[in-house]
């Protein structure tokens, strides 16, 4: 509709320029008939990226551009299993009710803190430590957004160590045309939600500047919930010269959350809202700043610099016993139990240089990408502190000497380069290659005793990574789409580290490898139809567990899953197959499916070699659902628009030995396959003023995704119950 109206404006502006032209000298008249542009209010949220932006390129891999402001989502409270509702496969962990940290995972991988994933903020790292830690405690407000770029399977070549792909949180830009532009959105909903949202940006002659400041509190779903977090953010961009611009950025985010534990199994059918821990807290400040310089060298040459550093903590505080103990008053000391406190410190410092050069050869225009990365990470981790009896957010120690004291620090260079060959008008191969250095080292005590000491310990490798991939132009709007792509994760601080004095760590422990595969058929019909339908195979290799050899616990590589699937996504206007204009509104459909099949193909136990029965081998792979079916129907006319949708989620095991019943401590245990709806609608008048409303989980379907060994449970997670949320916001 946009386009087509578009089209018309510059049709009769040409006309009328034309008709100007031909009589500028006379003084006749001419009157000119009104034209009248009016717009639909789009609700279709997914675009794909271009063949290459930011000097990467895009070309031949499955991707997702999620667009924020065409959604109809609760954005208020970072509600994941609505804003990507429309990416066919992605698992998501919903029991941080809070959105605080989004849990998400793609083909059968974990959820846990989006950590199978490169987690980026306007295209540098936000994750804690991306190579031996790489959970991500910070996700930037969703109001904040203006886009979500999401990259599966394919690249580990442009963005090194992960199987799950990229996730990219695009920020706001300032507004283009004022040099001041102010936006604003307060909320509030159940359990005592309020959500305050407030940005500022524009841009005069070579500056403009974007920044927002964010705050959300609530009581929360669950009892011992409650949570309040503040974020900010400012970004500086100036154009230099005609042909550079550097631009500043710095994020700030703080919060503190109260973990209301897991629960037994019992519990959880008993009333899932119920809660045993009041005493314990959970808070992550994070800091993250940013420099970069592109340089448009040439109309064919391009360069960018962005270099980055993070600051960051994980701290918590609480008693962690199974969840079958109680947290009572000791009767000898009238007190409660001392608390346990651990505490990390992140500091990582990293640069990417990226270059492309546009260029022809035979007859075809060819771009090449490609660049060098350098990268510095350190974590001092702090455990089993005994912290102090009391019942609020308080680190304080009682023993000045942490049970567990660790050192990590991480180098890494890369070089990394891509190819757009053109081949004739409708194919494009795209080769690449990265080569990895690493280099870890760890030193510090797993306990106070002299036996508990780790001396300095290094690991170093070289990694050589490769892949291919292509596009096949069907029409003018589809395409085929194929990749194949060697991925890795480096071995993790934990798993370098024993767990107990007695525990041996293997020396030739290696980075999980494996690759990554994708086919698949995407583009456009004219207005009213979108999809991209394709095929998966991901190859997980050297999978590190824990076995017993000797009698003694063995940490090793054990062995090897795959998961392989359909992932789907069609999305259809049946009203603009007639027209592309109508009285009655818009009617968007949309069907994202995902069947996995996600099991254990080798096992390296050498402890079960004569008893099969014990093998997981041909088992399925932990927290990796079957199936994952979201649908939605989104009604638009003028400023008024209403979407509903259906989340529909398979069963998922919570080991790798596929325990059906549950334990006494709900710590393992299969999960049941759970249905639920939401409902939002958002209404625009008077240009600048606009109301949001929505009900979560309307049925008020009581469900978990996940189960805990430590924190934040440990037990059964439920996910919330139903809330309801109202907003209202305004732009000047």
């Amino acid at each position: 509709m946009k386009k087509s109206v578009l089209l018309a404006a510059i049709l009769h502006l040409t006309t009328y320029a034309s008709t100007f032209a031909q009589v500028k000298d006379t003084s006749k008249v001419i009157n000119l008939p009104t034209i009248l542009i009016q717009t639909e209010h789009s609700v279709g949220g997914i675009e794909r990226m271009p063949d290459m932006k930011d000097n990467i390129i895009y070309a031949g891999k499955k991707n997702e551009v999620i667009q924020l402001d065409r959604i109809n989502a609760d954005l208020s409270t970072n509600n994941t299993r609505q804003v990507f509702a429309k990416v066919p496969g992605m698992s998501i962990w919903e029991n941080d009710a809070s959105g605080i940290q989004a849990g998400i995972g793609a083909r059968g991988l974990s959820p846990n803190r989006s950590w199978e994933f490169n987690v980026r903020q306007n295209g540098y790292e936000i994750n804690s430590e991306v190579f031996g830690y790489p959970e991500t405690y910070y996700t930037p407000p969703m109001e904040a957004l203006e886009k979500i770029e999401v990259i599966r399977g394919a690249a580990s070549l442009q963005y090194g160590p992960q199987f799950g792909g990229l996730v990219n949180y695009q920020i706001k830009k300032g507004n283009p045309t004022k040099p001041i532009a102010f936006e604003t959105s307060q909320t509030i909903g159940s359990y005592g939600l309020f959500n305050t949202f407030n940005a500022l940006g524009g841009t005069s002659k070579k500056f403009s500047y974007y920044g927002f400041l964010h705050h959300r509190a609530a009581d929360g779903w669950r009892e011992n919930s409650l949570y309040t977090i503040y974020t900010g953010f400012i970004s500086a961009n100036y154009q230099l010269t005609k042909k550079i611009i550097i631009s500043a950025e710095y994020s700030k985010m703080n919060y503190k959350s109260q973990q209301a534990g897991g629960l037994t199994d019992a519990q959880f059918e008993e009333n899932p809202r119920q809660s045993s821990r009041e005493r314990n807290w959970f808070s992550a400040p994070f800091n993250v700043a940013s420099f970069i310089v592109k340089y448009n060298i040439s109309k064919t040459v391009n360069f960018q610099l962005k270099s980055f550093v993070t600051i960051a903590e994980r701290n918590s505080v609480g008693f962690t016993k199974s969840i079958t103990t109680k947290d009572s008053i000791n009767p000898v000391t009238l007190q409660y139990n001392a608390r346990q406190v651990d505490m990390d410190k992140y500091q990582n410092y990293g640069a990417e240089a990226r270059v492309s050069v546009k260029y022809k050869l035979l007859g075809q225009q060819n771009v090449f990408a490609g660049g060098l990365r350098a990268y510095s990470g350190s974590t001092k981790r702090n455990q089993l502190g005994v912290g102090t009896t009391g019942a609020d957010f308080d680190l304080t120690l009682t023993n000045l000497q942490f049970g567990r004291s660790l050192e990590f620090s991480t180098v890494n260079y890369a070089v990394f380069a891509e190819n757009i060959f053109q081949i004739g008008k409708r194919i494009k191969v795209v080769p690449g290659i990265r080569f990895e250095y690493i280099k870890n080292q760890s030193e510090g005590y797993i306990n106070t005793s002299s036996t508990g000491a780790i001396g300095a310990n290094k690991k170093e490798r070289q990694i050589l990574l490769y892949g291919l991939g292509g596009e096949f132009k069907v029409t003018e709007m589809t395409n085929l789409y194929a990749n194949y792509s060697l991925a890795y994760r480096p071995v993790t601080f934990s798993e370098l580290t024993p767990s107990a004095t007695t525990e041996i760590i293997d020396p030739a422990l290696k980075d999980a490898s494996g690759f990554n595969a994708d086919f698949g058929y995407r583009g456009t019909v004219k207005s009213y139809l979108s999809f991209d339908i394709g095929i998966f195979y991901l190859n997980y290799e050297n999978r590190i567990g824990t076995i017993t050899q000797n009698g003694v616990p063995f940490k090793t590589n054990i062995g090897t899953s795959v998961s392989k699937g359909v992932e789907s996504y069609i999305e259809i206007n049946p009203i603009k197959i007639f027209t592309n204009y109508s009285k009655i509104g818009n009617l968007n459909l949309f069907a994202s499916n995902s069947f996995i099949n996600a099991t254990y193909v080798k096992w390296n136990n050498p402890s079960i070699v004569n008893d099969p029965s014990k093998s997981i081998e041909n088992k399925r792979v932990e927290n990796a659902p079957q199936y994952i079916h979201r649908f939605g129907a989104t009604y638009s006319i003028k400023g008024f628009s209403a979407t509903f949708q259906l989340s529909c989620v398979g069963n998922v095991f919570t080991d790798a030995a596929n325990t059906e019943t549950p334990n006494s401590t709900g710590t393992i245990g299969k999960l049941s396959a759970y249905q639920v709806m939401d409902a939002s609608l958002s209404y625009k008048f008077m240009e600048r003023y606009n109301v949001k409303a929505g009900v979560n989980n309307i049925a008020d379907e009581k469900y978990a995704t996940r189960r805990a060994g430590g924190y934040p449970g440990p037990g059964i997670l439920p996910g919330n119950g139903r809330t309801v949320f109202l907003s209202i916001g305004a732009s000047f």
